[in-house]
């Protein structure tokens, strides 16, 4: 009689293998630089500091070393002042009187860290449209099987389940198909989005000891990122608002810093609208991350009114009244609500009641994950 032998599992200590030095400090580089709203300096001290304490490279490999090589790969770039005497050629002992700031390469890559941080390691492919619930004669199969009906194109009969149905329905003896044994592949409609983020950019947006902006402007690149390889066909525009709103490009993201602002919501849902106005696609929606209550308004003789005292009735209705012109829209506003005092709260569920919209009160835990979340199931929404 044979005897089987049983194969077996080893464990051993798990070893991980040598990250390359390069490659060690560059992800700690890419984090401090977006810490640092991209200044090159700033990030290298922070570096520097950290090399100071954790030991992170080696008498073989130095942060000098690492400068030089972010500077060969093409991740930095040396900029010159002529009126500092800046010719390119440096000193006696070799130092550049340039000043180090990062490439569109960079800036790049940061976007694609912020995505695979924050909405996991996504593939690039299946890019296209976003998908309805409404189905019908599109180009995008949902799998669902059907009976023909007249007017269904016959590039969306499968062969294969209607020559099934046909030897069920009459036999191979006498095998034939009918217009009653086709059967036919649901496809959806597909329709284009259009999204404005607003992020706040108000001095509260710093205070009280905890860094706000920095996972806002995570999520503003991973966004960008998500909708630019996977949804080409959308379009994604950020303003930032404080005292006034403005538009801001996706390459200034990493850049982005909190101004000693009062917070001026209505000028952001005004500019936000005026933006989605001048859009063809049916859907459009509006992100909103903000901290702070509405505060300041500018009025039409060009001064601004501006108060921090709790609520401000005047400014509050003004809130509700851009909420209101946006819903006539059909404009959805979608609030990532960062603090959690309880009269802010309420402001905010009294403002999405107002658009209809949908209000998130977070932490700065999860509020990417929410966000594509809530992009994602705006997918599906129905051509108006």
């Amino acid at each position: 009689m044979m005897r089987q032998e049983r194969s077996g599992f080893k464990f051993e200590h798990f070893n991980p293998k040598d990250l390359d030095p390069f490659d060690k400090l560059f992800d700690i580089f890419k984090e401090l630089i977006t810490h640092t709203s991209g200044d090159f300096d700033e990030a290298i001290d922070w570096l520097r500091e950290l090399d100071k304490e954790y030991k992170l490279t080696t008498p073989e490999y130095t942060v000098d070393d690492f400068i030089e090589d972010l500077k060969e790969r093409g991740y930095i770039r040396e900029e010159f002042d002529p009126e500092k005497g800046g010719d390119g050629e440096g000193d006696e002992e070799g130092n550049g009187p340039g000043k180090y700031s990062i490439t569109a390469k960079t800036e790049q890559l940061l976007r694609k860290h912020a995505l695979d941080q924050i909405f996991g390691n996504m593939r690039k492919g299946n890019t296209g449209n976003h998908k309805t619930n409404k189905l019908g004669s599109g180009d995008e199969h949902t799998g669902d099987l059907r009976e023909y009906r007249f007017g269904d194109g016959l590039d969306r009969i499968s062969m294969t389940e209607s020559l099934r149905n046909a030897q069920v329905n009459h036999g191979m003896d006498d095998f034939y198909l009918s217009e009653s044994d086709l059967i036919v592949e649901d496809t959806q409609f597909k329709a284009q989005m259009s999204t404005v983020l607003m992020i706040d950019i108000s001095h509260s947006m710093i205070l009280y000891g905890e860094d706000r902006i920095t996972p806002a402007k995570k999520v503003a690149m991973a966004l960008a990122e998500l909708i630019t390889t996977r949804y080409p066909k959308d379009t994604l525009d950020i303003i930032v608002f404080g005292n006034d709103a403005w538009p801001i490009k996706i390459a200034d993201l990493p850049y982005l810093k909190v101004g000693p602002y009062h917070t001026n919501t209505v000028a952001g849902l005004q500019l936000a609208m005026d933006i989605l106005r001048r859009k063809r696609n049916t859907n459009k929606q509006i992100f909103m991350i903000t901290d702070g209550k509405p505060s300041c308004l500018r009025l039409k003789d060009g001064r601004y009114y501006k108060n921090s005292n709790g609520l401000d009735e005047y400014i509050v209705e003004k809130c509700y009244t851009m909420a209101a012109q946006a819903r006539r829209l059909h404009i959805p506003i979608t609030t990532f609500m960062i603090a959690n005092d309880p009269y802010l709260q309420r402001f905010i569920d009294e403002f999405t009641e107002a658009n209809q919209g949908k209000a998130f009160f977070t932490g700065l835990q999860g509020l990417g994950e929410m966000i594509f979340h809530d992009y994602e199931a705006n997918r599906r929404k129905r051509l108006k």
